[in-house]
């Protein structure tokens, strides 16, 4: 099936894909399983995986793989919705339920690595939409990826809100073994009532915090990313207490707290969505956004400060930038070893 075919024959949506992929390799696949319903697949050959970050981002790395385009998490704030325009496809419900499986990265990224260009730069993985969606349960795109960073010990971090991560917990050593690698689970507020409408495809906060527990118990380190703090929804002091309580409870080497921000694309998306469910609200956003896609200094900093001092309390701290460590060398058998660790970058 033609990838126009898909767009609606627009110019523009061809002319992005084809940078990215051939337009006449696209396999378009639906599948009757519960967990992937309404849901629609488009596999593609890729011709690059590793992508350069833009020089005006506010990312703290330069480049990223992204094995998927949409995501079935369904996140109603998710500042990746834009990125589906680029091929035509709605950012609403289609970023949602219309994913492109790059179904070549792993094999892509390795033949990348090899190259003598590639000077072996971090690598960020789950910056634009999850690398452990639902999708990664079937098409197993992430052990490849590992792998091929772990044989040329390429050091990466990976954010997720995916408890499918805990598949590849041996991958993830043995990259750790000979290189620098950081985990991270997104984990924003512990309201449940919250979650069901604004993550809906999303495991429960409290399962992605049994990951982070879990990846404590085998001696990995593992931070949280607060994000985001949604305004006058998961701000207030006992909300984010319960938070950040919630996140030290798991065994959380770090939390990091961002609060929400509101890129076009995303911005029509999560207005609608607080239209619908918290109409009360509507004009306060306007007045605290009104001056762009971020939040206003002054509650950034209030956030920031707020978490911290929770943190502290709790015995935690924020993430340091260079925090990731390669795990250490084995120890003589003769020895008792120690716990080895995989710290959040």
């Amino acid at each position: 099936m033609r990838w126009e075919n898909l767009t609606a024959e627009s110019g523009r949506g061809r002319a992005a894909d084809t940078a990215l992929f051939g337009a006449d390799a696209v396999t378009t696949r639906t599948f009757d399983t519960p967990e992937f319903r309404g849901i629609t697949f488009h596999e593609v050959r890729a011709r690059s995986v590793v992508n350069r970050v833009p020089g005006a981002s506010r990312m703290p790395f330069e480049w990223t793989v992204n094995p998927y385009r949409g995501c079935s998490h369904a996140c109603v704030y998710c500042f990746a919705r834009k990125s589906h325009s680029y091929l035509d496809l709605d950012t609403g419900l289609g970023f949602d339920s219309q994913i492109v499986v790059k179904v070549n990265a792993p094999e892509l990224l390795r033949r990348q690595l090899a190259s003598p260009r590639w000077q072996g730069e971090h690598i960020a993985m789950g910056t634009n939409v999850d690398c452990y969606q639902r999708a990664e349960g079937r098409y197993r795109l992430m052990p490849g990826i590992i792998a091929a960073l772990r044989d040329h010990a390429n050091p990466f971090s990976l954010l997720t809100k995916g408890t499918l991560v805990l598949r590849d917990l041996d991958l993830l050593k043995q990259a750790a073994s000979v290189t620098e690698v950081g985990v991270s689970v997104s984990v924003g507020f512990t309201d449940p009532a919250l979650w069901r409408t604004v993550e809906p495809g999303t495991p429960a906060p409290e399962r992605r915090l049994d990951v982070v527990r879990t990846l404590a118990g085998h001696g990995i380190g593992c931070g949280v990313l607060m994000a985001p703090v949604i305004p006058f929804l998961s701000d207030g002091p006992e909300q984010l207490r319960a938070t950040v309580r919630a996140i030290a409870s798991a065994g959380a080497t770090s939390v990091t707290p961002l609060a929400l921000h509101l890129r076009p694309g995303a911005r029509e998306w999560f207005m609608s969505w607080l239209g619908r469910h918290h109409p009360h609200l509507v004009h306060r956003y306007e007045r605290l956004y009104a001056g762009g896609a971020y939040a206003p200094k002054w509650y950034q900093r209030r956030i920031t400060r707020q978490v911290h001092e929770l943190a502290q309390e709790y015995g935690m701290g924020p993430a340091r930038p260079g925090a990731a460590r390669r795990l250490p060398e084995p120890e003589p058998e003769h020895t008792t070893p120690e716990r080895t660790q995989l710290t959040l970058l």
